[in-house]
């Protein structure tokens, strides 16, 4: 079935594959789309790269701003060439360094159709930043903080930051938004989300 022609309730709530390992895609509706049914591609990924679940799934909040369907991302990227895949929001320079670094064999244009790999390819980039962060920094900002502004704005902005130099607008709205949804990314990895398991 192509994504266009999904019928109005799958629309609502988000088609389904049926092959084991695949997950569904995102509602159609803006607003419908909820971080909390990835939670086991969250646990998964983040259990492969070596990170935090709760990093992974705080993140993954904070870049719940826009729909994540696959339709609307192809108009997007239509209207603006340069914007970012996925539910994680992966721009293409940095979903490339992943696949290399990690021998992918997916493509960036496969973030947009595959909830459970784009959390995959953004678990592994926060383990990248996670390596080139240094163990000595600001006390202000916790390992966390630091690496989630590290894949909002940047290696070397993170590694600034960590140094000392203070954010921008941008990266002190991301990171206010981080320290909001901590709390309900810890709730939904506790109760284990929704239901797209990567195992279904």
């Amino acid at each position: 079935m192509r994504v266009g022609e999904l019928t109005t309730a799958q629309s609502r709530r988000g088609h389904r594959p049926e092959g084991p390992g695949e997950v569904g895609t995102p509602p159609l509706r803006p607003g419908g789309y909820d971080p909390a049914d990835y939670a086991a591609c969250v646990s998964a990924g983040a259990e492969e790269a070596g990170v935090s679940p709760l990093l992974v799934m705080t993140v993954l909040h904070n870049e719940a701003y826009k729909p994540h369907h696959p339709l609307l991302e192809r108009l997007w990227q239509w209207w603006k060439p340069g914007a970012s895949f996925g539910v994680a929001n992966m721009h293409r320079a940095t979903f490339e360094q992943v696949r290399r670094r990690h021998g992918l064999a997916q493509r960036w244009r496969d973030l947009r159709d595959d909830p459970a790999f784009a959390i995959r390819a953004a678990a592994l980039h926060l383990a990248d930043l996670d390596r080139s962060l240094p163990e000595r920094h600001v006390r202000r900002y916790t390992r966390d903080e630091l690496l989630a502004l590290g894949y909002n704005a940047g290696e070397r902005n993170m590694r600034a930051f960590a140094r000392g130099v203070p954010p921008g607008p941008m990266a002190r709205s991301y990171l206010r938004r981080f320290r909001a949804y901590r709390g309900r990314a810890a709730a939904v990895l506790k109760t284990g989300g929704g239901s797209h398991d990567p195992a279904a």
